[in-house]
């Protein structure tokens, strides 16, 4: 099975069943390399043993880069609220609530500065999830879509109509996009995949993904304008 020894700190790891001098990290928690012996006859009595650190696995590595990814600094997080509350927040209060009229408990008309104030993050926040999804919409959508992407690449623009339509159908224009959006990225992927576009998978579903949130968008509010007029 052999060790792993590590001279500065003059200490040593006695490798299991299984395990594999690859399996470790290069260097000690001493800052020290690790090096691989297979006895020890060259290392004195008195070096102490130790428990060493693994690798990460493939599958580890990949969440903690979306943890990291994920974990947006309060000060950010603040700031992006702030800016969605001020350019998007009047506009969705508007089209969620034209036909509506808020009244305080004592009877007075109420508002906020930016439209929805804090409640515009938090609406967006409780769409994040499969809930809402209307899938017998969704699914005939993903098809035809791919069917475009396979056969007739040359419509391509026709799928932007298609996400558009999809946020249309839908009263609530957030649940609208939020529809679009995985209509989109799931044909995307799906047919980066039948085509064979491999190594753009991941740009592919971003990109589907973003062409749904904003034709969703889009198509939410042509309806509420349509219906409005």
């Amino acid at each position: 099975m052999g060790y792993l020894i590590c001279g500065k700190c003059k200490s040593y790891y006695q490798l299991q069943s299984g395990e594999s001098a690859k399996d470790f990290v290069s260097e000690c928690d001493c800052g020290g390399k690790l090096r691989y012996v297979e006895n020890l006859d060259i290392v004195d009595p008195s070096w102490k043993p130790v428990l060493l650190k693994k690798k990460p696995t493939k599958k580890e590595e990949l969440n903690d880069k979306i943890r990291r990814i994920s974990s947006i600094p309060g000060n950010i997080k603040n700031r992006l609220s702030h800016f969605f509350n001020k350019h998007f927040g009047n506009l969705l209060y508007s089209i969620r609530n034209r036909n509506k009229v808020h009244r305080n408990p004592h009877g007075a008309q109420y508002g906020t500065p930016y439209g929805m104030g804090p409640d515009f993050i938090s609406s967006i926040m409780r769409e994040l999830n499969f809930n809402n999804i209307r899938w017998a919409v969704v699914i005939p959508v993903i098809v035809i879509i791919i069917l475009i992407f396979v056969f007739a690449p040359i419509l391509t623009l026709l799928t932007l109509v298609l996400l558009v339509t999809v946020g249309y159908l839908f009263d609530d224009i957030i649940i609208g996009a939020k529809n679009a959006l995985v209509a989109g990225a799931v044909s995307y992927l799906l047919g980066s995949i039948i085509t064979g576009s491999f190594l753009l998978l991941i740009l592919y579903t971003i990109l589907g993904g973003f062409n749904g949130l904003v034709c969703g968008w889009i198509g939410g509010y042509l309806r509420t304008k349509i219906k409005g007029g």
